[in-house]
């Protein structure tokens, strides 16, 4: 009899989830699967966040290309769980960090140490010296259990590689994952992202990249399905008061017995202020990095492989480009990407998107671009994600009783990332009980 009262308590509490991005989408579908009264505050038009789709000048594009992989179990789950089969919407294939002169780095499938020494062994852009100390210096960190002092840069942890390895490897795959320079970036937080990917198990370094609007893969499908099974969502709404009251809180004044922060950490702080005042200092105190994504257009073009690594230099700032043709989207159209680009917006985005264009012109041989490629549109988030540094503290979930924080922001393991917001949400809804 006790436990049919909890599992009516449990279903009857009112929910209010204020953000309707990754983790708010996980917070409200794991809350209404739990029985709760969901209602999903967004400010937006549309749900997703900073990983949607935008309206430009007639054509969809995603407002900042974006990868998944195999290891990202969480976010896997919540799309079947609203009806998205993942294999239509992703195109998965074994990593494969290549660049335009065909040399890197490619896993073939299978269990993923064998997968990764072999690839080290097959790279013939580098010496055996080179490959021999990537595989010692990927030996030490198994062996100590990929943990690194919380004060160490990835520079620091790498610095007696080869410089080509930093140079090719170590770098751009540091500011793909951390979205923080090598030298500004947490050796930490690296080592757990290499341990979970490159060798958590078959398949999980696998690159998922998406052939489907951003808005398909999840967002839009999420909102059908919370809508279905009854929960209220509220699009431009911007939540502007959250106040404790004798039965829990009140959002804007209507009444709920709990409570997930899901919005940005900066609008989070704003709504916490008042009741979680050190939470919210926290929260307040990040610094972030931003991304840039220059999409370009080149018809008849495509590139030997979807995902190419760039040679990235002082006037050379994008560290991929993504041929959406070769994903089965749009023929023609590219994403390059600029993580960690803080240097490049203070010099403007203009300057930026015909830096990226003259980059993509040189970086690979002629002949390669049917017709030169024009930027079609530069999009940047200035706060895209935290400054992933070493010895980082982050909020806590929990605020206050029945109050929680969800985002890629909250403490945990992983940097800013679609699984780190997905499993924040999740952890969050289970926290409110």
């Amino acid at each position: 009899m006790a436990g049919d009262v909890h599992a009516l308590a449990r279903t009857l509490m009112r929910v209010a989830v204020v953000g309707g991005g990754w983790a708010g989408i996980a917070a409200a579908v794991h809350a209404t699967r739990a029985g709760h009264a969901v209602t999903l505050f967004e400010m937006a038009a549309q749900l997703g966040g900073r990983a949607r789709s935008v309206d430009a000048g007639g054509a969809r594009l995603d407002n900042g290309q974006h990868i998944l992989i195999g290891a990202y179990v969480e976010t896997l789950a919540l799309m079947r769980t609203v009806g998205v089969d993942p294999q239509e919407v992703l195109a998965r294939q074994p990593l494969a960090l290549v660049g335009p002169d065909g040399q890197g780095l490619r896993l073939r499938r299978g269990p993923a140490v064998p997968a990764f020494v072999a690839a080290v062994l097959r790279h013939r852009g580098w010496s055996w010296r080179e490959r021999a100390a990537l595989l010692r210096h990927a030996a030490a960190w198994a062996l100590a259990g990929f943990e690194a002092d919380a004060a160490c840069t990835v520079e620091r942890l790498c610095a007696a590689m080869p410089q080509r390895v930093r140079d090719e490897l170590v770098a751009p795959l540091c500011v793909a994952a951390l979205n923080t320079p090598a030298p500004e970036a947490s050796a930490q937080v690296f080592l757990r992202v290499l341990r979970d990917a490159l060798f958590a198990g078959r398949g999980a370094a696998d690159l998922l990249l998406p052939r489907a609007p951003l808005s398909e893969v999840l967002p839009a499908p999420a909102r059908a399905w919370l809508q279905a099974h009854g929960s209220r969502v509220r699009l431009g709404h911007r939540v502007q008061t959250l106040t404790a009251t004798t039965a829990g809180w009140a959002v804007d004044g209507e009444d709920f017995d709990a409570v997930v922060l899901a919005c940005t950490a900066h609008e989070a702080a704003r709504l916490a202020r008042a009741v979680a005042p050190a939470w919210a200092a926290q929260a307040a105190a990040f610094e972030y990095q931003p991304i840039v994504t220059v999409y370009l257009d080149s018809a008849g073009t495509r590139l030997p492989q979807p995902m190419t690594a760039l040679p990235e230099g002082p006037d050379a700032p994008a560290q991929y480009v993504f041929d959406h043709g070769a994903l089965g989207a749009c023929a023609g159209r590219f994403a390059a990407v600029v993580s960690g680009a803080r240097a490049w917006t203070q010099r403007g985005l203009e300057v930026t998107a015909e830096a990226v264009r003259q980059q993509l012109l040189d970086a690979f041989a002629p002949g390669t671009w049917r017709s030169p490629p024009l930027v079609r549109r530069v999009l940047a988030d200035k706060r895209a994600t935290f400054a992933c540094t070493p010895g980082l503290q982050r909020p806590a979930t929990v605020l206050a009783p029945r109050l929680c924080a969800a985002g890629d922001y909250v403490a945990g393991p992983y940097p800013a990332t679609l699984e780190g917001a997905v499993r924040a949400g999740k952890a969050a809804t289970a926290a409110l009980t």
